[in-house]
């Protein structure tokens, strides 16, 4: 079987599947906001107003990432692909986390935190393997490097093609989001009509929009408790 002629399942993950191995959320009292507000460090104007401090939060960000390991709900997603399932993952969530656990079709929908890109031409983007950005450090057109992520405020390049890769869902997963951020949280609307939806999260029943299977449970539970359900059947489709 072709893999275009595999049933195709498409999860859309958040900040709560990356909680879980340790990597701060925004919301949460502790999260990453808490000493630091939004306007400060990740919009537009910031940058402009003082790069030296987004340039450091983003450090201590990057830092953050690479102490984590991909928890069970990655692990999970991966081995799905590794048997041979159709697996795309459009993911707002900056960190490698779904890489590093063996995923290959990830869409990172808000940016990459270990690459840096030119501030003069997008296209120009530097995968960060150690370290992180200075004051200094430019592009090969000359332009200062910046956190290769989307600010608040600015547009989601990658969302047409996170449309399509929904519009091609058989099965639709989302797994630790509060499907408050826009535009992600448009991309249910995506799905063709008559795909299930299944919503992954502790708060899944007050969360979930009308049609949509709840599964209040943590990332790391309720994520392998599926998958373990769909390689035994052989095939997707939400538990009953």
């Amino acid at each position: 079987m072709s893999d275009a002629s595999r049933p195709h399942l498409v999860v859309l993950t958040g900040a709560g599947i990356s909680a879980e191995s340790g990597i701060q959320t925004f919301r949460a009292a502790d999260g990453l906001w808490a000493d630091e507000p939004v306007e400060a460090v990740a919009t537009p104007d910031a940058w402009a107003r003082d790069p030296e401090r987004v340039l450091r939060f983003y450090d201590a960000r990057r830092d953050q990432v690479r102490r984590a390991s991909p928890n069970a709900a990655h692990l999970a997603l991966a081995q799905l692909e590794a048997d041979g399932f159709r697996v795309s993952i459009v993911t707002q969530n900056i960190d490698d986390l779904h890489e590093r656990a063996g995923s290959r079709r990830v869409l990172h929908l808000h940016g990459e935190i270990l690459m840096a890109r030119s501030s003069v031409d997008p296209a120009l983007r530097y995968p960060l393997p150690r370290g992180g950005i200075r004051l200094g450090d430019l592009c090969d057109k000359g332009g200062q490097l910046r956190p290769d992520v989307v600010w608040f405020g600015e547009a989601v390049p990658h969302y047409p093609a996170a449309c399509e890769i929904v519009a091609e869902a058989d099965l639709l997963l989302v797994v630790g989001t509060s499907l408050a951020v826009m535009p992600a949280a448009m991309l249910l609307e995506q799905a063709p009509l008559g795909s299930p939806c299944v919503l992954v999260d502790p708060e899944a029943h007050a969360l979930a929009p009308p049609g949509v299977a709840c599964l209040a449970t943590p990332a790391g539970e309720g994520v392998p408790g599926l998958v373990r359900h769909w390689r035994h059947e052989g095939r997707l489709r939400v538990p009953e």
